[in-house]
């Protein structure tokens, strides 16, 4: 009884989601889309250099391309996955250290990194191409 109940709940609730209807008060101008269109130019060329960090001081290191501004929203917002540390230019299994490990020790690593990064933010140039798990070591 208890299956059947709760089959009929769940099918309910994906009934409820599941309706959208027309009545749901938003309308496409197609035309003024088209007008938009027309007006947009073709191309848009971005470089690396126009998404700049303003405020960051040393985002540029000595002898390197790599950007510490970078490095941490980077790490911020992807660290647990490892992605600042493929920027910085390490091996692929330090990256999946990361993600096998819950996000680098469920998230441990990710958050010394930043304060490395931080405290570093003049010179990273000892972090990049470093092929250790614990970079700052």
């Amino acid at each position: 009884m208890k299956k059947i109940i709760i089959l009929s709940l769940i099918l309910s609730i994906t009934a409820l989601c599941s309706y959208g209807g027309t009545s749901s008060g938003y309308a496409a101008n197609d035309k003024l889309i088209d007008q938009m269109f027309t007006k947009a130019p073709e191309t848009v060329n971005i470089t690396f250099a126009d998404l700049s960090l303003a405020g960051m001081t040393g985002q540029e290191t000595a002898g390197s391309s790599k950007s510490a501004g970078v490095a941490l929203v980077l790490d911020f917002f992807l660290g647990g996955l490892g992605i600042h540390r493929f920027y910085l230019g390490t091996e692929v299994m330090t990256g999946i250290g990361y993600i096998l490990t819950c996000g680098g020790i469920f998230g441990i690593v990710p958050l010394v990194d930043f304060i490395v990064l931080i405290i570093n933010i003049d010179n990273i140039s000892k972090y990049v191409n470093n092929p250790k798990f614990f970079m700052w070591n």
